[in-house]
């Protein structure tokens, strides 16, 4: 019997429309509730392997619009190594690291952003409220880098894990955006904790000091909000008639398909090279 995820309508989709993880559609739904890409010309994706949301990226913003008198620059980064990307720019680095922000801007042409997006996840743990808090944590480190290479009237998209501090991040987002909302895109299932942060017109707060130093935001600046009980909008996003992400279909006739992109750095790489030079 075939397990749940071979079941899943969007990761057979993700498959048979060449997208490298059926997230590609959580971007997809984002932007048919948001426009999220009316007007960029310069994005960063955050935290990208294996690539689904920069292969939405370059579909938007390059293949879509081939008579822009503008190329949008699409950079994607990493930790991880990533299979190459057409008309994508991949920057294997450290979201925590000042150089990784110059590096950013660097290939922006000493421009800003006009769009960050992060679809960065912890290896989750089942446990709740740690991994609510690893992924406020990841949440954080990608605001941080966002403040440095983000334009002002910019807008931000991350993934956030609903739970019962996430209120302190909306809190925390909102000293910096004029606009911000929780989505839940059709895509995402239900059963999980994940939404998506839409966050719109960046400014930075008179007083505070940007720092790519120090690992946290410490929000010592001279004017905060004055109601920090910042309350997101929770929105629905993506055709709500399309399919059920938790709802099990019928598997198509003929065979198996295969990964878009093999993964380039697994876990288990090191087991299969000892292995493979045993058996010889």
């Amino acid at each position: 019997m075939p397990s749940k995820d071979k079941r899943d309508v969007y990761y057979r989709l993700g498959k048979s429309d060449g997208w490298r993880a059926r997230s590609a559609y959580k971007l997809l739904h984002l932007d048919e509730e948001y426009n999220l890409f009316e007007g960029v010309t310069r994005v960063a994706d955050l935290c990208a392997a294996p690539g689904s949301w920069s292969q939405v990226l370059s579909q938007k913003l390059i293949k879509e619009r081939p008579n822009a008198e503008i190329k949008p620059t699409i950079v994607a980064v990493d930790l991880q190594p990533m299979l190459p990307l057409p008309d994508v720019i991949q920057l294997q680095g450290d979201i925590t690291k000042s150089s990784t922000a110059e590096a950013l801007i660097s290939h922006f042409k000493g421009e800003m952003a006009d769009l960050v997006v992060c679809d960065g996840a912890p290896d989750v743990t089942g446990l709740h409220d740690l991994d609510e808090y690893m992924q406020a944590q990841l949440l954080l480190a990608a605001l941080h880098i966002t403040l440095h290479v983000l334009k002002p009237g910019g807008n931000f998209v991350a993934k956030i894990f609903r739970g019962r501090d996430v209120s302190l991040l909306f809190d925390q987002l909102a000293c910096f955006f004029e606009k911000v909302e929780c989505a839940k895109p059709r895509s995402s299932r239900n059963s999980s904790m994940e939404a998506f942060v839409v966050c719109r017109n960046y400014t930075l707060p008179k007083g505070f000091k940007l720092d790519m130093s120090k690992p946290l935001l410490d929000f010592a600046y001279d004017e905060a909000k004055d109601d920090m009980r910042f309350i997101a909008p929770f929105v629905a996003a993506g055709d709500l008639s399309g399919f059920d992400a938790d709802k099990t279909y019928p598997l198509p006739e003929g065979p198996a398909l295969s990964p878009v992109a093999p993964p380039t750095a697994p876990p288990y790489k090191a087991y299969l090279e000892r292995n493979r030079a045993k058996q010889q």
